[in-house]
């Protein structure tokens, strides 16, 4: 019958094809763990960083044991993270603090609260800013005391986007603590950095950020290694710089249009700057490079009123995103809606994957009102991406994996279980464990639907999905 009927025929293909199309774009899918939430996950990642990772120090400060350990909390020395401490990248104080206290606020747990500011006041307090130049010290050598730049516990060089990052990391927790007087200093403290990095960082030819300098802003070009970097000067850390930029410029405290206007071309004009952020990988196109790529140009776009900004951050950076992700199970390990790093280094970071999260719900908030399929795509895909990580909690104290490692690149004797394909036995407490708190909250915050009836507040999310529950006068 078919055969007499070509328009019959057409309409069968079209429909066939938009199946299909649905189905593909379905594939990338995991659905909520009623018994398990996505909120459940961060506040376990919590419960690990708090109850295992830190110890006081004799100003009473909380201080982490190490910027590596494995599900015991058990410090793992031997590793280039083991013996470290600090705000700097991997073992990420200031972030990790002020996830812990905004999540603490929101979920009525005051000793969240003081526990992260204790954290915060061991950064303050202990010799890692420097008040008069603006410059931060990354780390310090849990076993000596000896501050340093980098994660190979020397000063030789030094990430000045990373450092733009904690910088940007204190403004953001300065807005969170009202009228308490460390709020003041922490902006103080951005405002500096911010211009440290403007005064002395040297310039590269094709007009981007460097990689890495020396301790007084002179070009590094080298590895970690010692071997030579291709991405000395095509590194996305320098993202970070932008986003301090247009954070200070936002909040007033600071004019940094210009400089945005410039560095935002140079991006663009090269298709995007995604080489590795993570200081020990090598690759042109990582994962979360795209993602704070979009996190940043939408900010961006707005300081400067910049729709063409706006467009390309959806269109190159958010859009990036989809060639790393997850559509099935690999190799029997739940990879299923998780991102791999990059094609050099596939395995699946859990840092990356909340930062990609992030990226996706703050588009969704974004595109809510002029793109409401677009706003419900990127809210299902940042839901997805943290189910997907929930599944990746080991031990009895809440360790979150710092990676799911799909394709033993890192190696069996490091797994879980010594398995072949398996997540990693270790993790960084305030950011492969724990970064998942910060797209969580954003959710709950600005996406979640809320509701209040008698004595109880529930959010659900968009299937909804019951995913927190607290007492309504909370």
């Amino acid at each position: 019958m078919l055969s007499f009927c070509p328009a019959l025929t057409l309409f069968a293909t079209l429909l066939a094809a938009q199946a299909e199309s649905g189905l593909s774009a379905r594939s990338f899918y995991v659905a909520e763990n009623p018994d398990y939430t996505i909120t459940e996950s961060a506040i376990d990642s919590i419960r690990f960083t708090l109850g295992k990772t830190l110890r006081r120090d004799e100003r009473g400060h909380l201080v982490s044991i190490s910027s590596f350990v494995d599900p015991e909390g058990e410090i793992m020395g031997w590793h280039d993270f083991g013996n470290l401490e600090g705000p700097g990248w991997a073992a990420n104080a200031v972030g990790g603090a002020c996830e812990i206290y905004t999540l603490g606020r929101l979920l009525g747990k005051p000793d969240w609260q003081t526990k992260a500011l204790a954290i915060l006041d061991h950064v303050l307090e202990g010799g890692f800013l420097d008040e008069q130049t603006g410059f931060i010290h990354g780390y310090r050598e849990t076993t000596t005391g000896k501050l340093c730049l980098n994660y190979k516990h020397n000063s030789d060089w030094f990430c000045p986007g990373s450092m733009a990052k904690v910088a940007f990391q204190l403004l953001v927790f300065a807005d969170q603590l009202g009228d308490d007087p460390r709020a003041k200093r922490m902006r103080s403290a951005a405002v500096r950095c911010a211009a440290w990095i403007r005064d002395h960082v040297d310039p590269v030819p094709n007009g981007w950020f460097p990689r890495r300098t020396t301790p007084a802003g002179r070009l590094y070009r080298k590895s970690p290694d010692g071997g030579n970097d291709p991405f000395w000067q095509t590194s996305a850390d320098g993202l970070f710089i932008l986003q301090l930029q247009a954070a200070l410029t936002q909040r007033g405290l600071a004019d940094y249009r210009e400089s945005l206007r410039q560095k935002t071309a140079t991006f663009i004009r090269a298709g995007g700057i995604f080489g590795s952020i993570n200081h020990d990988t090598y690759d042109p196109h990582e994962n979360v490079a795209y993602s704070v790529a979009f996190r940043t140009l939408l900010v961006v776009s707005r300081v400067l009123d910049d729709g063409e900004i706006r467009g390309f951050a959806y269109q190159k950076c958010l859009a990036g995103l989809d060639q790393f992700k997850m559509h099935e199970d690999r190799n029997g390990v739940a990879t299923k809606g998780l991102l791999y790093m990059e094609k050099t280094w596939d395995t699946s970071y859990l840092w990356e994957n909340a930062e990609a999260a992030l990226a996706c719900f703050e588009a969704a908030v974004d595109s809510r009102r002029e793109d409401p399929d677009r706003s419900r795509r990127c809210e299902i895909d940042g839901l997805v991406i943290l189910r997907a990580a929930a599944k990746h909690h080991h031990g009895p104290h809440g360790f979150l994996t710092e990676g799911v490692d799909w394709n033993n690149h890192v190696g069996q004797q490091h797994h879980i279980g010594q398995a072949r394909y398996a997540a990693i036995r270790y993790t960084e407490p305030f950011l492969n464990n724990q970064h998942i708190a910060e797209p969580t909250l954003y959710y709950l915050m600005h996406l979640a639907r809320k509701s209040t009836a008698a004595d109880k507040t529930q959010w659900r999310d968009l299937e909804g999905n019951l995913v927190l529950t607290l007492p309504a006068q909370q």
